[in-house]
């Protein structure tokens, strides 16, 4: 890449948008000027970026003069009241929200799955769910292959998903229970510490819950498979970084185990364990989901079983962010 590109955070505060930073250092992206937006309350406070420190400034209809590309991680909210104010301005909107994922004319990005699919945006780009992101990079080669139908799922949830008082929370409450105190509960609507919360969202009159259909609903627009299925129970586990999900996969063809491990393992951004199985610890951190623990389903004809690891953070916002921005 020899341009380089005038650059605006949204959110930059945010676990996300600190991560950004990290990400587009790291990966060395052509960055010529550098603008930080994030609420008042964060104004005023710096982030460093190459060496140099960066004044965060209050987030303003004004704050995308001479911007090429506004990368937005403030909540679905900021990106409804704020992204098309960036694109009056010329600038392109990489959307890390659920604001515009399943808007039709708005392209939803995995850049290893479907990266022609950014051609057609209007101005504004999305970056689908953590765990749709996560699931996928090992979903999508499988069904390249064998034609993917359906799924059942269970999604193990790190705390950081929720936020960075999540973290607080998990942490205040194990210490807390560890000195045989009495916990606080304001992020989690139960004990996170020692437990597991089968609730991940606001609760849908199917009983589903808004984060469980993300996986069938982007799923189907990122794979471009109208037809896929998915049913999905998100539970937020005590762990601080890395989402994980087993898998159950239904396919149209005949499946066999080592072309399936064979597959898996000339994915791009995916490694496959022969060996033992990823874990959370071993994902936090890495560009790479992980995958381990492939086999046959004994419950389901033409059905392989597996177990995901990925950093949501990275490969589940922050990263797949940047490699969109990289694509454009």
């Amino acid at each position: 890449m020899s341009k380089s590109y005038r650059v605006a955070i949204v959110g930059a505060s945010g676990a996300v948008g600190v991560e950004m930073l990290r990400v587009m250092e790291r990966r060395n992206f052509p960055v010529s000027s550098l603008r930080l937006l994030a609420s008042p309350r964060s104004a005023g406070n710096s982030l460093d970026f190459r060496g140099e420190g960066h004044t965060i400034e209050p987030l303003s209809l004004d704050s995308f003069q001479e911007i090429d590309i506004a990368l937005f991680s403030a909540g679905g909210g900021i990106s409804r009241d704020y992204a098309q104010a960036a694109v009056a301005c010329g600038a392109v909107v990489v959307d890390n929200s659920s604001a515009f994922r399943m808007v039709p004319d708005v392209p939803l990005v995995v850049p290893e799955i479907n990266p022609e699919d950014i051609k057609s945006h209007r101005g504004i780009i999305a970056n689908p769910n953590c765990t749709t992101a996560i699931s996928l990079m090992a979903l999508n080669p499988l069904h390249r292959r064998f034609g993917l139908k359906r799924i059942f799922a269970s999604t193990y949830q790190a705390v950081s998903g929720a936020g960075a008082r999540a973290i607080h929370e998990l942490r205040s409450q194990t210490e807390a229970l560890a000195a045989g105190k009495p916990i606080e509960k304001e992020v989690f609507p139960h004990q996170i510490a020692f437990n597991v919360i089968p609730q991940v969202d606001a609760f849908l009159d199917t009983g589903y819950t808004r984060e469980e259909m993300k996986l069938e609903n982007e799923g189907r627009k990122i794979l471009h498979l109208p037809t896929f299925r998915a049913s999905v129970t998100c539970v937020r586990v005590p762990v601080y970084r890395a989402h994980s999900v087993a898998v159950s996969a239904e396919f149209e063809k005949p499946v066999d185990l080592a072309e399936a491990k064979a597959v898996l393992k000339a994915a791009p951004g995916l490694q496959y364990l022969d060996d033992g199985y990823p874990m959370p610890l071993d994902a936090a951190g890495k560009d790479d989901c992980l995958a381990g623990r492939l086999r046959l389903d004994c419950g389901m004809d033409n059905g392989l079983a597996l177990w995901i690891c990925g950093d949501q953070l990275l490969k589940g916002a922050a990263l797949n962010a940047i490699q969109i921005a990289e694509l454009l």
